[in-house]
């Protein structure tokens, strides 16, 4: 350890430990296998992270049920919605860690870790109070059919209990990202994941516990990842000797940056699971068979998202970093190699919905209505690798610059162009027209967040600025 402090002393460059990425020197270029080093381990995490949905809709699909595999979906599509609109103590925490790793600033660290998590554990218990209204909301937009409803609750009613895991375990993946800790990330996701589908195997296909039995193996995975994510966390704080005081917690500029910035990323979070909830309330007003073949395929489009992002990650990552060293070539490389590489992705997974999606649907359900269903809309299905690419790797690049006002501003301004493409083209093309319209949304979103870039790196760098 001597050593290596010795080497950064003379070198100016923090020598990683453990799996983390260095912050370049301003005279270092940045590589390709620096943006693998973090894209790789978070794109196949990522990619286990639908799969607490995933896994329980196989289990229930196996039964043969469209009314249990609807309600199943629906159920996991509704926490979807209520944990993904905490994402920013996932979004924000990435950020402003990744700017405080870049600056070297271990006391920020620190307390970059413990305001969310802290936020966390406050918005998990008012979930967990509210449990009941929330349901009652979400099944008048939803509309499902009365036995679809009921089956649903019964998910709900037990999985509910984990929100304080599932957000603290938001804060904790954002925390380790931000310091460039992609492998830490990834084996906390398998650990949880891995679990989320033993548990389902066991309480759904062999105990034969039906829907509530997916409802418990979410709820004891997600505690058990998290206690596991906390101990690592505080492993990692002793080992770079970062402590932070209450009273550093407290300070009253950090509390406004992280507030605006979680302020900016939940209405923007809202507004793109608005858009997804929309999506799923309209199948599911059609019929109970066009809500789970949607449900099924959008289950399949989720993981390749979740793949892609994971270079999204990568650029949160190290455009946090370069604008805290305020280093711009290193920003620019970031987000072109970044890109590069979920561009490529993007069509690699496009193809292989496309030519395997429909062993994937077989695989989920045995029922012989929605595998034909399904069919009918895949080719929808496996061009949102490729339509949803864009937007999502811009949210990377803004979200390492703590530029959340932007984002927020181009979601609001997409989700009107969504539902504007929905009334023209629903009315005579129906789901297929449902589907149009979520690719139109990526695409507005895309377009919106481009068009804003080139102000977002003069103001991340204004003294580079001043200079040209």
């Amino acid at each position: 350890m001597a050593a290596k402090a010795e080497q950064s002393a003379a070198s100016g460059v923090p020598v990683p430990d453990h799996g983390e990425q260095p912050v370049p020197h301003r005279d270092t270029p940045m590589t390709h296998a620096q943006v693998l080093a973090i894209a790789l381990p978070i794109m196949f995490s990522n990619a286990t992270v639908p799969l607490i949905g995933f896994a329980d809709q196989t289990v229930i699909g196996q039964l043969g049920e469209t009314h249990l595999l609807g309600a199943t979906a629906l159920a996991s599509n509704l926490f979807n919605f209520l944990y993904f609109l905490f994402a920013f103590l996932r979004m924000g925490t990435t950020g402003l860690t990744a700017q405080a790793t870049g600056a070297r600033d271990p006391s920020e660290t620190a307390a970059s870790l413990y305001r969310p998590l802290l936020a966390a554990g406050f918005f998990g218990v008012a979930l967990v109070l509210l449990q009941s209204p929330i349901f009652d909301i979400a099944m008048w937009g939803f509309r499902p059919s009365e036995r679809v409803a009921n089956v649903a609750r019964s998910y709900y009613d037990i999985r509910i209990w984990a929100a304080p895991a599932g957000l603290a375990n938001f804060a904790l993946i954002g925390w380790f990202i931000g310091l460039g800790r992609a492998d830490t990330t990834f084996y906390l996701q398998l650990f949880l994941n891995g679990l989320n589908i033993a548990f389902a195997v066991l309480f759904v296909s062999v105990f034969g516990w039906g829907v509530p039995g997916a409802g418990l193996a979410a709820l004891l995975a997600e505690y058990m990842a998290v206690a596991v994510g906390i101990w690592v966390a505080l492993a990692e704080l002793r080992r770079r000797n970062a402590t932070v005081s209450w009273s550093a917690l407290g300070t009253l500029s950090r509390l406004k940056k992280l507030f605006g910035v979680s302020r900016d990323i939940l209405i923007r979070t809202a507004c793109l699971q608005m858009a997804f909830a929309f999506f799923v309330s309209q199948g599911a007003q059609a019929s109970d068979l066009t809500l789970a073949a949607n449900s099924v395929l959008f289950s399949m489009t989720m993981i390749s998202i979740y793949m892609i992002d994971g270079f999204a990650y990568a650029a949160e990552t190290l455009v946090g970093q370069a604008i805290g060293a305020q280093r711009r070539q290193v920003f620019r490389d970031a987000i072109r190699m970044s890109t590069q590489w979920a561009a490529g992705v993007s069509v690699v997974l496009a193809v292989g919905l496309y030519v395997g999606g429909g062993l994937v649907v077989d695989f989920m359900t045995t029922a012989p209505d929605v595998r034909a269903a399904a069919r009918v809309f895949l080719a929808w299905a496996a061009l949102v690798p490729i339509t949803s690419v864009w937007c999502f790797q811009l949210d990377g690049i803004f979200i390492g610059a703590t530029d959340t006002a932007t984002m927020r501003n181009m979601m609001i301004g997409a989700v009107l162009v969504y539902f504007a493409a929905w009334l023209v083209f629903a009315p005579s093309l129906g789901n297929h027209g449902l589907w149009l319209a979520i690719h139109i949304f990526f695409l507005a979103r895309a377009v919106g967040l481009g068009w804003a870039l080139p102000a977002l790196e003069r103001r991340s760098f204004p003294q580079s600025a001043a200079k040209s």
